[in-house]
């Protein structure tokens, strides 16, 4: 049941009881205590207890016990009405009831009979017959049904779409998440073990020739296992590169720059005067950084990769150039390799308000350019300058 269907039943229930209790005032102040009045108002109160106690009981008597229960209450309403025709007015929350549990041709059966009830209580209560005492009765009781099954619409319609906007919310978590694991692997396992391939391949080569290279070879193919599983049980848990676990981005970059692998030489510079970068923009310009420099490795046969660091007044930059063989970023592909991984920079960088750029062109290198806005400080306030 939702909040709103709750306050319509509250009110409802709330409604009964105060027009039952106003057509006992109403005996008791025209016919006093004298004759039938006493009977009448025990049935009155035995009508109040047992609509309280099905509204009570709702959920344990079952669809069953919950038409047993309304035939009673209907059958000892009528009673009252008869008896005591201004016991009809009670009949506006008795539609309710009987709109909410009867199918609809039974309901308007129910409507029916109350309503006859309620044009019977006028006729008899009145002097003479006017039309208004028959026609305002039907109006009243076809605009409840009306406004009564409409608002049930547009309760279960809000229910179904609530529904289908948790289905779409959970979908968009695990596509989210899919994503967020594709891009981890993609810049950090992939590129391990392509760094592992090939640091092994020169191992292979040089085993019999050079057996202490194909050693160091081994040794920092091991070194990258390590890190790689380092790398893997960290973005499982969702936390920070490792690398920055300990250290700032200048240190992470010039990490990297300093690692020991075949292929370019890699380069770091920072310029601009450091400020504090906030955690997460920091992680997506480090993978930034990673993809590029593998890309470099892997694709563009490049012979050096610079990275810099710029930090602006009002934003940190990240340029990431090499001099290979280029390509065009405009028909890049995931094939081969830098379309799927561009996505992924992208996305890192859009993840915390940032931008990325790339210049190149087949033969003439690349550029890869990440930007993250700096966070602006709050303004102090007055008792900060005191």
């Amino acid at each position: 049941m939702t909040r709103t269907e709750g306050r319509i039943r509250l009110a409802m229930h709330a409604g009964f009881f105060l027009l039952l209790a106003a057509s006992a005032s109403r005996l008791v102040v025209r016919h006093g205590l004298d004759g039938s009045t006493p009977a009448l108002l025990a049935l009155c109160g035995v009508l109040g207890v047992g609509y309280a106690v099905g509204v009570v009981l709702w959920d344990v008597l079952g669809r069953r016990g919950r038409l047993a229960w309304l035939a009673a209450v209907v059958v000892c309403w009528l009673a009252l009405v008869i008896a005591a025709p201004s016991f009809a007015w009670c009949a506006v929350p008795l539609f309710f009831v009987a709109l909410r549990l009867l199918s609809p041709r039974a309901a308007l059966a129910a409507v029916v009979v109350l309503t006859g009830a309620v044009i019977f209580a006028g006729v008899y209560l009145a002097d003479r017959v006017d039309p208004s005492l028959v026609l305002a009765p039907i109006a009243v009781a076809a605009m409840a049904a009306v406004i009564f099954l409409e608002l049930q619409r547009l309760i279960d319609e809000l229910v179904r779409t609530r529904g289908e906007l948790a289905d779409t919310q959970r979908a968009a978590g695990v596509l989210e998440e899919r994503e967020r694991l594709s891009r981890e692997i993609h810049d950090t396992l992939a590129q391990g073990l392509t760094s592992m391939g090939i640091l092994l391949q020169a191992a292979d080569r040089q085993w019999d020739a050079a057996p202490d290279d194909a050693r160091r070879h081994l040794r920092q193919a091991a070194d990258a296992a390590a890190a790689n599983l380092d790398e893997a049980r960290h973005f499982v848990r969702a936390l920070a590169p490792p690398a920055l676990a300990s250290g700032s981005l200048p240190a992470a970059l010039a990490d990297l720059a300093g690692e020991e692998a075949e292929g370019p030489r890699v380069r770091f510079r920072t310029e601009g005067d450091e400020f504090p970068v906030d955690a997460d923009a920091q992680a997506a310009l480090l993978r930034v950084a990673q993809a590029a420099v593998a890309n470099a490795r892997e694709h563009a046969a490049a012979a050096t990769v610079m990275i810099t660091l710029t930090y602006l007044d009002d934003a940190v930059s990240l340029d990431v150039a090499d001099d290979g063989s280029g390509f065009d970023p405009g028909t890049a592909t995931s094939a081969q390799g830098r379309g799927y991984g561009l996505r992924a920079m992208q996305d890192r960088l859009a993840e915390v308000g940032g931008s990325l750029a790339v210049e190149s062109a087949q033969g003439s290198g690349t550029v890869v350019a990440a930007t993250v806005p700096r966070e602006t400080a709050p303004a102090p306030g007055p008792e900060d300058g005191r």
